[in-house]
């Protein structure tokens, strides 16, 4: 506050910039703190600085920068580039042409200074350097820093290759006409004995290999030799740096062609890498042993980000193949969170065990059987790490030596070091598939049995592992865990009174992720009476306002979801607190909205957590949930929601609404009138999950509306068949295949109940339709679908025509359609045939692959 009333007299900054430039006698802290200040009061406020303290700021900086004392000189090079990235080095104009003339001063203070700053306004202004803004300043300097990588002084070689390092990834046109001499240079600095100058060279090297590989390949053999002595340097920051290279390495389509000759060297060194330091261990406070009943502290706990509500969820089983990205990725020692040489070693052996898969085998088995035995716990728990991170690209060489080496984890499960024991635990959950796809008596049952003691393990940083590790094992056994409900229940229940603030939130996901594994199985009155009254206890206990509500209501959402009518006794005060959430959430947007400055905007995380809950809940309960909605005005607030300007709002809002159409249609139906118009402004795959979710609403409700849906189709029509014929972009391609399908889903289900205005556009999407639906497995929105095509062919015959071997293929595809659907194929079949005559149906069917030929022959006698 004292600040803030300083800032009131216009002089203030001009003593701040003379207590840091003039005032020698005071100490260097004080004159460093008073040129912070100004950098802040810069950052806040510099557009009213009075023109005059604007010059006289901009003089004395750069007569400072050459100031004796490297402090002041770093605090001065703060101050000229906070003003440079003001937008004031298009007014600054002699700035940049005085700072390289000041790197051939005669006096290393003034050299470095100037350096220095320079250093820090390509790092900041990048952009605009390389832009027509400012005619092009990098012609001139890129040369310039290229000079100085021969420096006699390691600290200005290194400031070189930094500056010139902020330009490899944005491929600057200045340094591009440049490459070869900056390469040579480069290697010129290999050897260098200052540990900052060969880190900048391991960074140059790792960001050519992604911008200039062309340029890289002729040295390629000496650069990875180099690389693989650097990731031993003795600086550890330069063996970071160094290490990324494999990181980025892996990604290049080379990456086998270059290492296969150098797997014996690398593999060695990459293991070696990913033992704990020292220093790693005191962070990590590993001996400390026992530390469950010490409260975090709030900064342990990282943000949660909640993961809107996609449709597709229900989908997923439907679909014949379904790849989902796994996201265990290696987050062993989250509390270092920053980035460090174990963790990207660990990394860069996950990468290139998936470039590599088997051949990487014969490298790492003998490291291993020394490491997973040896004596000191920090070189084991070293091993356990190597294995996990090999699991992914190496499984298959890996399934002769897991009967041996699960049991050998398992144990490890109760080492007396806790770090092993969390490590253990990750490198188990990457090999839950396995486990599980072996005689449960064998390894699922004691891997459990062990995992559950350690989830009430006394140390938390354990707990936490293991509970992560069994949310893994859950999603991999799914009902496989049923005989041992009870087992679990308690254990997880127990852990409730025993968990501190950081690993509630996890256990909450192991919670979630065992409902939506077992399903309708939870739903016992004996498991009900374990799980609920502690949910229900913190539920009551969080205040509307408090994130740790994101991860219960999505916990609740799944477990809603299992229980289905167990849900009941439970359900009124939920679903009321949604309602008040998304109510309160709404009204904070529109005050925010009319006056910005007195209220501030609303975290909408909260309403889209609350929506999704209610999905779970009108999923769960069904037509038991009609009372509620009929008592609440939730319809008016979705109204509201499916027109929000975040897409993840209307994502949930549109899943909400194909959930309540599901459940309780009575209550939608009178505002059909004003859905449908959003629903069809919606279908823009640019948004991509909005957009299925939308497409999947507009499915349930067409099926409900029946002929009623006659007035809507123009609405939804286009749009729909417009997406259908889409090539793949690459966001649908990271769609799972149940997303694809609801486009065509819903299409066939539109044409189910109002054929008459779907079938003429039957021509347009027939194709693509045929093709989406054929790999999908028979279930009820495939028969409703099906349904919709044949009656929109006996209504447009000609619309399949040109396009009737893909129908055909597509009726193939079914296992066991349900008798009258049969019934409509056969027709449809027999129908074309009859219509062409036997000799060009069989010109026609000769153009098949045999097994469709003989599955139609099979089924519908044609």
């Amino acid at each position: 506050q004292k600040l803030e009333q300083l800032n009131q007299y216009p002089d203030f900054n001009n003593y701040l910039i003379f207590v840091l430039t003039k005032l020698k006698s005071e100490d260097e802290p004080t004159r460093s703190l008073s040129g912070l200040i100004l950098k802040n009061n810069v950052k806040a406020h510099f557009h009213n600085f009075p023109n005059g303290v604007t010059d006289f700021i901009k003089n004395e900086c750069l007569n400072n920068i050459g100031d004796s004392s490297p402090l002041i000189r770093a605090t001065v090079g703060i101050l000229i580039t906070t003003i440079a990235s003001k937008g004031e080095l298009q007014n600054w104009p002699e700035l940049l042409p005085k700072l390289c003339s000041l790197l051939d001063s005669e006096d290393y203070n003034t050299c470095e200074g100037a350096f220095g700053a320079l250093q820090k306004i390509c790092e900041d202004s990048a952009e605009i350097l390389d832009s027509d803004v400012l005619d092009r300043p990098l012609n001139i300097m890129i040369p310039k820093f290229l000079q100085f990588f021969k420096h006699s002084s390691p600290k200005i070689r290194s400031h070189a290759v930094a500056c010139v390092n902020q330009f490899i990834i944005s491929r600057t046109q200045a340094l591009m006409l440049h490459i070869d001499s900056f390469i040579e240079n480069l290697f010129a600095l290999a050897g260098d004995e200052e540990p900052e100058v060969r880190k900048n060279v391991c960074r140059a090297l790792v960001m050519l290999l992604e911008v200039r590989m062309d340029r890289l390949l002729p040295h390629m053999i000496s650069i990875v030799e180099y690389m693989l002595q650097r990731t031993q340097d003795q600086d550890e920051n330069v063996a970071l740096e160094a290490c990324e290279f494999w990181l980025t390495l892996a990604e290049q389509p080379i990456c086998k062609d270059v290492l296969c000759r150098h797997l014996t060297k690398l593999i060695p060194v990459l293991v070696n890498g990913m033992k704990y330091s020292e220093i790693d261990i005191i962070l990590l406070k590993g001996d400390v042993e026992e530390d469950e009943a010490i409260p975090d502290s709030e900064q342990d706990i990282r943000p949660r980000f909640h993961r809107s509500r996609t449709v597709a969820q229900q989908h997923e089983e439907d679909t014949i193949e379904d790849d989902e990205e796994e996201e265990d990725e290696l987050d062993d020692d989250d509390t270092i969170s920053d980035w460090n040489l174990r963790k990207c070693s660990a990394a860069a052996l996950d990468v290139l065990a998936n470039v590599f898969r088997d051949e990487l085998l014969p490298h790492i088995l003998p490291l291993l059987k020394e490491l997973l035995f040896h004596p000191e716990w920090v070189v084991k728990e070293s091993g356990i790490l190597v294995l996990g991170a090999i699991a992914e690209g190496c499984m298959q060489g890996m399934i002769p030596y897991l009967p041996e080496l699960i049991p050998h984890l398992i144990q490890c499960l109760s080492d007396k070091k806790a770090l092993v024991r969390s490590i253990t635990c990750w490198t188990l959950s990457r090999y839950a598939h396995w486990v599980v796809s072996q005689p449960p008596d064998t390894y699922l049952k004691p891997l459990m049995t062990e995992l559950l003691k350690r989830i009430l393990d006394s140390n938390k940083r354990v707990q936490e592992a293991a509970c992560s590790a069994f949310a893994t094992l859950e999603e991999e056994a799914c009902t496989e865990l049923v005989p041992y409900l009870a087992y679990i229940l308690d254990t997880l229940v127990f852990a409730f009174s025993k968990y501190q603030h950081k690993n509630l939130l996890i256990l909450y996901d192991a919670i979630g992720t065992l409902a939506d594994s077992v399903g309708h199985h939870l739903n016992k009155p004996e498991y009900i009476q374990m799980l609920m009254p502690p949910l229900i206890q913190k539920w009551n206990m969080l205040k509307d306002e408090d994130k740790d509500l994101f991860p219960l209501l999505e916990c609740l959402s799944s477990v809603a979801t299992a229980l289905q009518s167990g849900f009941l006794p439970y359900c009124e005060p939920v679903y009321q607190r949604c309602v008040n959430l998304v109510q309160k959430t709404l009204a904070q947007a529109m005050l925010h909205n009319a006056q910005p400055d007195q209220y501030e905007a609303p975290d909408k995380d909260f309403m889209i957590v609350a929506l999704d809950l209610l999905s779970g809940l009108a999923e769960g309960l069904g037509g038991n949930i009609e009372q509620l909605v009929a008592r609440s005005n939730i319809l008016t607030l979705m109204y509201q929601c499916m027109q929000d300007k975040m897409p993840e709002v209307r994502q949930s809002s549109f899943a909400l609404l194909g959930d309540l159409t599901k459940a309780c249609f009575q209550h939608v139906k009178p505002c059909i009138a004003d859905f449908m118009p959003i629903l069809g402004t919606n279908l823009n795959p640019e948004f991509i999950s909005v957009c299925n979710n939308a497409t999947w609403a507009i499915g349930e409700i067409s099926i409900q509306m029946g002929i009623e849906m006659q007035p809507y189709i123009p609405m939804v029509l286009h749009q729909l068949v417009e997406i259908i014929n889409r090539p793949n972009t690459p966001k649908t391609l990271l769609e799972n295949t149940g997303t694809q399908n609801l486009k065509p889903i819903t299409i066939g289900r539109l044409g189910y109940v109002c054929p008459q205005e779907v079938a003429p556009m039957l021509q347009q999407f027939i194709r693509p339709w045929c093709t989406s639906l054929r790999n999908i497995r028979d279930n009820e929105e495939k028969d409703s679908a099906f349904r919709g095509i044949c009656t929109m062919i006996s209504v447009n015959p000609s619309g399949v025509v040109q396009d009737f071997i893909f129908f055909c293929d597509a009726v193939a595809s079914w296992i066991s359609p349900k008798d009258d659907l049969r019934d409509m194929f056969c027709k449809i079949l027999h129908g074309f045939k009859n219509q062409v005559g036997d000799e060009n149906w069989r010109r026609f069917s000769d153009q098949f692959p045999l097994p469709l030929k003989e599955r139609l022959a099979a089924y519908y006698g044609v």
